[in-house]
C-alpha cells in the first residue's frame, strides 16, 4: 500500500478517535500501556496513533524481531524515532542484553527518552544516541530529517513520504563503526534499520561491524526515497550482496528476487516494504 493511502486511512482514524476522546473530556495526548509497555503518545502523530490503536507500530516488524532477537543479544535500533521498536527490543534482549538506539532529530529523541523513562526496568538495557549515522568521510549533518507523520495539521510534508522534517539540533554525525568501537566493539546480532533513504550511508559506515559480526538486518526498502538521497535500490542490494547478504520477505521469510524488474514489481513508486537481510548459514 502506498504511504499516501496509509496516511489517509490514519487521518480518518485519528478524526474518529480524537472526536470520541474529546466527547468524554480526553485530549490528543495520553500516557497509556500497550502490550505491557508504557508510552506517552500524541495521537496527532502517525506512529503514536498506530501504537494506540494496534498496540505496536509495524506489527509485522515486531513479529519478525521477536523471532530473531534472543535474551542476551546486542541489538541496534537505527532510526529509533519515539522508541516504538526500542522498547520491544529491550524486552526481548532481557537483563543480560543491550540495545543501542540512534535517533538524530531533537523532536523524536525527546520522545524516545520520555518513553524509556516510563519503562525504567527496560531503560537500563538501552544506550541512546542523538546521532546521525554517516559513511566514513561524509561531510556533515543535515539540518533536518524526516521524523514526524502529522495527521491533524497541514504542514509542509514530503509529497510521497508525507513526513515532516524536524531539526537535528543537538545531534552529532558519526559512523556506526566508530560508535561501536567506542563501546568496546560488542558482537552485534540484529540491526533494525529505518532511515528513510540513508541506508547506503549507514551501512557504508558500518563495514567493519557487518564484516566482523554479520548481524541480521530488518530494514525498509523504498526505491523512490533512496533515489532522492543519491542512492538506488540496486546499489543498496549490491552493497549487501557484496557482504554475503540475501534478502527475504519479512512476513513469509521467502527469499526475494533482487533484479530490477522483480524489485519494481514488488515495490511500486511511493511505496516501501520491510525486508530481512541475512547471511545464509
Amino acid at each position: 500500500m502506498k504511504t499516501a493511502r496509509k496516511i489517509a486511512l490514519a487521518k480518518a482514524l485519528y478524526r474518529a478517535v480524537s472526536t470520541a476522546r474529546k466527547a468524554v473530556g480526553g485530549t490528543d495526548k495520553v500516557v497509556t500501556t500497550r502490550k505491557g509497555l508504557r508510552y506517552e503518545l500524541d495521537l496527532r502523530e502517525g506512529i503514536d496513533l498506530a501504537i494506540y490503536l494496534l498496540g505496536a507500530f509495524e506489527p509485522s516488524t515486531c513479529r519478525a524481531l521477536a523471532a530473531l532477537v534472543k535474551p542476551g543479544m546486542t541489538v541496534l535500533d537505527v532510526g529509533a524515532n519515539i522508541g516504538s521498536h526500542t522498547l520491544h527490543l529491550a524486552r526481548l534482549v532481557g537483563p543480560a542484553g543491550r540495545v543501542y538506539a540512534f535517533e538524530p532529530t531533537a523532536f523524536a529523541y525527546a520522545k524516545l527518552l520520555r518513553n524509556l523513562a516510563l519503562n525504567p526496568d527496560l531503560a537500563t538495557r538501552v544506550a541512546t544516541y542523538q546521532c546521525f549515522l554517516i559513511r566514513e568521510g561524509s561531510q556533515g549533518l543535515p539540518d533536518n530529517v524526516y521524523s514526524s507523520w502529522p495527521l491533524a495539521a497541514r504542514p509542509k510534508v514530503h509529497p510521497k513520504l508525507l513526513g515532516q522534517q524536524k531539526s537535528t539540533s543537538g545531534a552529532r554525525a558519526q559512523t556506526l563503526d566508530r560508535i561501536m568501537i567506542e563501546n568496546g566493539d560488542p558482537a552485534v546480532h540484529v540491526v533494525k534499520l529505518d532511515v528513510d533513504g540513508f541506508e547506503c550511508d549507514v551501512l557504508s559506515g558500518a563495514s567493519a561491524t557487518l564484516s566482523r559480526h554479520k548481524p541480521t538486518l530488518v530494514m525498509e526498502l523504498s526505491p523512490y526515497i533512496l533515489a532522492e538521497r543519491g542512492c538506488s535500490a540496486e546499489q543498496l542490494i549490491s552493497l549487501l550482496q557484496s557482504r554475503g547478504y540475501w534478502l527475504f520477505d519479512e512476513r513469509t521469510e521467502k527469499r526475494l528476487r533482487t533484479d530490477h524488474d522483480s524489485i519494481s514489481r514488488m515495490v511500486h513508486d511511493g511505496e516501501s516494504v520491510n525486508v530481512i537481510a541475512r547471511i545464509p548459514q
